[in-house]
């Protein structure tokens, strides 16, 4: 995690995930410099370009002044209203190939970790065997098809990691052109 940031309980380290990087902008909500500017989606019906800084986004001012939301709430049902306006309002998002979802375990949303191919998967299991049951629910019945789509998690589709707030368990979602 890079030190001097806001903390972000559902996304923890969002400069390795890439949705932050250093940059000299200005960010587009309080108009300083602070060295970062935010670099993934932010949903508005505004012409804002969403370069924003950590601390605009951590405070809720970038979410509340340009009427947006940096993640759909698509996903989070059963949360409390408070984690699903932490989430959405409060929390950076990340870049996905399709539409980025956040996912939820133990009634609470689950940290964004980043996105990973199968070597990372395979370090976490009960995520990997995860992915295998929803694959098999969409179809996915052949398991020498489904274990050679998993293994090659990471040349042109990849999971987006999570990990559970609650209980520590990982979870995964696959992103695919």
């Amino acid at each position: 995690m890079s030190t001097g940031l806001p903390f972000f309980r559902y996304h923890p380290d969002p400069v390795a995930s890439g949705s932050f990087r250093e940059s000299a902008e200005r960010c587009t909500c309080c108009e300083r410099s602070t060295g970062w500017i935010y670099t993934a989606t932010f949903y508005t019906a505004q012409d804002v370009s969403g370069r924003f800084c950590p601390w605009c986004i951590a405070d809720g001012s970038a979410a509340e002044r340009f009427e947006g939301e940096f993640a759909d709430a698509y996903g989070l049902d059963g949360v409390s209203e408070e984690t699903l306006t932490l989430v959405s309002r409060r929390t950076p998002g990340f870049r996905a190939w399709q539409d980025p979802h956040w996912l939820v375990h133990c009634d609470d949303a689950a940290a964004f970790i980043g996105e990973v191919g199968y070597a990372e998967l395979a370090a976490h299991p009960e995520a990997l065997e995860q992915l295998r049951l929803d694959l098999r629910m969409h179809g996915w019945h052949d398991a020498s098809q489904l274990d050679s789509f998993l293994t090659s998690l990471g040349q042109g589709a990849s999971a987006m990691l999570f990990r559970c707030t609650v209980c520590g368990s990982h979870l995964a979602y696959i992103d695919a052109s």
